[in-house]
């Protein structure tokens, strides 16, 4: 279901044609939304199928290989082809030029070409559980030397996620380029809209880091291709020095997942309690400190790899530094709801359980960033529920928000509160029982990544379980109430919440050109004085 305004179609086509080649930021944005969702749900499905296999001690549904070729596709399919891409292909395209005054971004063919080569490479990776030796099983990491030795088709998952790589990096190029060559007039940086500071750090990690990604696989493909021999101990490699640069991308490539989470938090909050934004610049300054400084932390994944003390405890400062500027997040946060007028509709709930819950991930995280106490619960079920708060109780919880609070604008039609309410306390409840019991297993010392364990760890595990159909429960109903009502909802103006960026200034759905005059901009993004009420 897509929005049918005939002047979103802007290539002369019909059907889904107008749609495959349109260059039109809208139409760009909501085919990424539509792909990353499906793989959203791929990746649920294959969850939810996880989780019924470890409600129990030994076999439920399910063999010791299926279960590692699941949970391999699950975190590939949920990393590269939904988090990483979801944000800024999205809602980076859907909001960000309209947000900076402008009608396009700087290339609109490449950033057609963004989404058709995001969409190759998740074909080619969906390809690679079909053919060869099947669905690749060494975990989203691949992992050497074990990733170099498996008969498991790995060489074509792995040049599936090289392809989205590319993607990402033509993303970031195009949206570095909007943000300082387009803006209105007057859209000085003082005045840019918090959500594009985040589409800004997010899209310099994209460009700096993802072609680290990039060679690194291709160096996977090299060794079972052509036997290199650099990741292979028996042929003189060093299958850390593989760790160390999938990790030198990786850590920031947290950042990209959670970066755009938090600039659209920042976002609806000062709608949603009627005050601007506490603390505008630290915010700002804060997007990019993390994108910086979390570029320089990926060795503690590493503590029990045999480093250096001295690393160690570089490392470990670094990591606990990092927690700076996302902390100075959190309190700028909570003190624009400090005596706010709050209104808890959908895009609020999920804010405010994203600041809870991310909070938490944050947290835990910093157990797992001094060594001491990384030791004790390195590769347990502790590092899978932390990185959950982190991922799903942030950058999904937020990613949910964001289509309450932004789908209307871009359809003219609203949800039904009263059942997007209901899905959220589903979410809320099934989501902490999921994953709070998992980092319970974790520091009772239950193993990551096992098909089976011990009658002890049992009862936290059927929890586990029973809170993930509880989770996907409240998913589904969210889906379904959202396009109903963005099918048949009530109909919305321009500014059905009130908000004072230039995204609220023109019709819903928006015009082709965005603007019918290009905007001058005045006054600075959160400016509820100037704004329009619903």
């Amino acid at each position: 279901m897509m929005p049918t305004r005939s002047f979103w179609n802007d290539t002369g086509r019909t059907g889904i044609a107008a749609w495959l080649f349109s260059t039109d930021h809208k139409r760009i944005g909501l085919l990424y939304f539509y792909t990353a969702l499906a793989f959203f749900l791929v990746g649920m499905t294959l969850g939810g199928l996880m989780r019924i296999e470890l409600m129990a001690p030994g076999r439920t549904i399910m063999g010791p290989q299926t279960y590692n070729a699941l949970f391999t596709v699950h975190g590939v399919v949920m990393i590269f082809l939904f988090i990483i891409p979801a944000f800024p292909g999205a809602f980076g395209n859907l909001v960000m030029p309209i947000q900076i005054g402008a009608r396009d971004v700087a290339f609109p063919r490449l950033n057609l070409f963004s989404w058709w080569l995001y969409v190759i490479g998740a074909a080619v990776v969906i390809t690679s559980l079909f053919t060869g030796g099947g669905p690749p099983d060494t975990g989203w990491t691949f992992y050497v030397p074990f990733s170099e030795r498996t008969g498991t088709n790995v060489s074509l998952a792995v040049f599936g996620v090289f392809i989205v790589g590319f993607s990402s990096i033509l993303t970031g190029i195009n949206f570095v380029t909007t943000i300082h060559r387009l803006r209105a007039e007057g859209m000085r940086w003082g005045r840019l809209p918090l959500f594009v500071w985040s589409l800004y750090a997010t899209a310099w990690v994209q460009i700096l880091a993802t072609p680290i990604l990039g060679v690194t696989l291709a160096l996977i493909i090299a060794e079972r291709l052509l036997g290199t021999g650099l990741f292979d101990p028996t042929r003189g490699g060093d299958p850390l020095m593989y760790q160390h640069l999938f990790w030198i991308y990786s850590h920031p490539a947290v950042y990209i997942m959670i970066l755009p989470a938090m600039g659209a938090i920042t976002e609806i909050i000062p709608v949603f309690s009627r005050k601007p934004i506490f603390g505008y610049k630290m915010i700002a300054f804060s997007s990019l400190a993390i994108a910086s400084a979390g570029s320089l932390v990926w060795g503690h994944h590493m503590f029990t790899s045999g480093m250096s003390d001295r690393a160690i405890l570089i490392f470990s400062f670094l990591t606990f530094v990092v927690a700076i500027p996302s902390a100075i997040k959190v309190f700028n946060w909570v003190s624009t709801l400090y005596k706010g007028s709050i209104s808890l509709e959908a895009p609020m709930l999920f804010a405010l359980s994203f600041i809870l819950l991310f909070s938490i991930g944050g947290l835990s995280g910093l157990i797992l960033g001094a060594a001491a106490t990384d030791i004790h619960v390195h590769d347990t079920q502790f590092v899978v529920g932390h990185f959950h708060y982190v991922m799903f109780g942030g950058a999904a919880f937020a990613f949910f928000g964001a289509m309450h609070y932004w789908l209307p604008k871009f359809y003219g039609r609203r949800y039904a509160e009263k059942p997007a309410t209901v899905a959220w306390a589903l979410m809320f409840v099934g989501f902490n029982i999921t994953y709070f019991s998992m980092m319970l297993l974790g520091i009772k010392g239950m193993p990551r990544r096992y098909y089976d364990y011990l009658p002890e760890f049992a009862p936290l595990n059927l929890t586990s379980t029973i809170g993930s159909w509880i989770l996907i429960s409240g998913i589904l109903l969210l889906l379904v109430n959202l396009f109903r009502g963005l099918r048949k909802g009530e109909v919305v103006g321009a500014n059905p919440w009130g908000g004072a960026t230039l995204e609220w200034t023109i019709p819903s759905p928006p015009p082709t050109e965005n603007f019918e005059q290009e905007p001058v901009v005045t006054h600075g993004p959160y400016d509820f004085s100037k704004a329009g009420m619903p």
